[in-house]
């Protein structure tokens, strides 16, 4: 009986310092987790932020789209008029057409074939 109450204390600190080590273990797999998982919220954080500024790009996008002088301007680019407007369609003029003013090119000078091979082969 003395051999075991000389080593209780021993004993007792030794089964502490594992229990201790399994504790700090189990600590450090849940530090690991929260780590991932905050991680994790950040991501989302930023998919969620991305998704609304999105949403208010396309709602900014929408109001612009149905907004009166909008949707007017688009019906006169596509010719369509309102109520009371009086549609002018240009008619052209009698006679004939408008030829272009710019004064002709002159044709290109002919090239013999062996000034052809010279400028292809010496570059000049």
């Amino acid at each position: 009986m003395k051999f075991w109450k000389n080593y209780l204390r021993e004993i007792i600190i030794i089964v502490a310092v594992v229990l201790l080590i399994f504790v700090m273990m189990d600590y450090n797999a849940r530090l690991e987790k929260l780590n991932h998982l905050n991680e994790k919220a950040a991501y989302v954080r930023a998919e969620a932020t991305a998704a609304f500024e999105t949403q208010i790009a396309l709602q900014t996008e929408i109001a612009e789209a149905t907004s009166e002088p909008v949707t007017e301007g688009e019906a006169r680019d596509n010719g369509e008029i309102q109520a009371g407007d009086q549609r002018f369609v240009p008619i052209p003029a009698d006679g004939a057409p408008l030829l272009d003013s710019s004064p002709p090119q002159p044709p290109a000078a002919r090239l013999m074939k062996w000034e052809v091979w010279m400028a292809l082969f010496f570059g000049e």
